[in-house]
């Protein structure tokens, strides 16, 4: 994501859980909270400054187990790195526009999606190193995805050689229910992770978040509808708006996960991929492709979930949240 400057803020709630034990496979996901955790999350708005250079809002991350980084190139001109999210022991959701980078310096965009690299379990830039990657078997474009120009169907699927050890470190994101509705999150909003630009258009070394609002479809479909190279947002998208102090997503975060709370469930699940990554501190939103509009492309490839899974999500969501003083 795009890291604050030394004078950018972020907006953080605070989460707790129980441990009752999840009711869902790895479909629907499942962190809960205690009873009057929605009364205290709903008060637990608080501004904290920070220094990083990246992106534009955000807090340093604990680790996120489920966050992958999707390694496209050294060189920013052969695509960099992007996000990930896992969510089985062996596939990876991410923007298919990702995929389609720049292979060469005279700017000839390639026509076949790249087969990247792929890292889990780190949350420093640094440590993405041979002890981190995973091998990738394959990547699958949604058949409706047409070309890099294009934001319509942005999602891939990277499938690994073999599956990945769950561990503190790495661990799935569920996946939404069929039903799932966004007019029923925690709090209006979700946390993006990731190793994106910041205002000084430097990447993060740090894997960094933001917890965003949910914004109105029409107010983001119509802010678009005149920017050249930008979504029509329609039914299978949704957006989020920026955070106090213009705090947003920006370059190499796509393909990181929405993280969300059902109000009524308390499960954690991924509600959307991360796609129009631009917004920066220009546009106001970020789009997200809405997973519940997909699930009948990569239920397949769902596996089940484990209490265990529950628990090191919830953990590492309730770090995210309350490291921050009350208001």
């Amino acid at each position: 994501m795009i890291s604050l400057t030394p004078h950018c803020s972020t907006v953080l709630q605070a989460l707790t859980h129980t441990d009752r034990p999840s009711r869902h496979g790895l479909l629907h996901g499942a962190l809960f909270l205690k009873g009057d955790a929605l009364s205290v999350l709903q008060k637990q708005w608080v501004l904290m400054k920070t220094t990083s250079r990246r992106m534009v809002g955000g807090t340093p991350a604990p680790h996120v187990p489920w966050q992958a980084m999707i390694f496209l190139g050294d060189s920013m001109l052969d695509g960099g790195y992007a996000g990930g999210a896992l969510i089985s022991d062996r596939w990876i959701l991410t923007a298919g526009r990702n995929l389609f980078v720049r292979k060469s310096r005279q700017d000839i965009q390639g026509k076949d999606p790249v087969v990247p690299r792929v890292y889990l379990g780190i949350s420093e830039r640094e440590e993405a190193n041979a002890s981190t990657e995973v091998a990738v078997e394959r990547v699958i474009l949604h058949p409706n995805f047409q070309n890099h120009s294009d934001w319509d169907n942005d999602l891939a699927l990277i499938q690994l050689k073999t599956p990945v050890v769950m561990s503190t470190k790495v661990t799935p994101i569920p996946l939404p229910e069929a039903d799932r509705d966004l007019a029923d999150v925690v709090g209006g909003s979700g946390i993006i992770t990731g190793w994106g630009w910041g205002a000084m258009l430097t990447p993060a070394t740090s894997l960094r978040y933001l917890i965003l609002p949910l914004a109105n479809h029409s107010a983001c479909k119509s802010a678009y509808k005149h920017v050249s190279f930008a979504p029509n947002v329609d039914a299978t998208m949704f957006c989020t708006g920026s955070g106090k102090n213009q705090e947003n997503v920006c370059f190499g975060d796509a393909g990181g996960a929405l993280a969300v709370t059902d109000a009524d469930t308390r499960d954690i699940y991924a509600a959307g991929i991360l796609s129009y990554d631009k917004s920066c501190t220009r546009y106001n939103y970020a789009v997200y492709m809405k997973l519940t509009s997909y699930l009948p492309w990569i239920h397949s490839v769902i596996r089940g979930d484990t209490e265990s899974s529950a628990g090191l999500r919830s953990d590492a969501m309730s770090k995210m949240y309350s490291w921050q003083p009350l208001v």
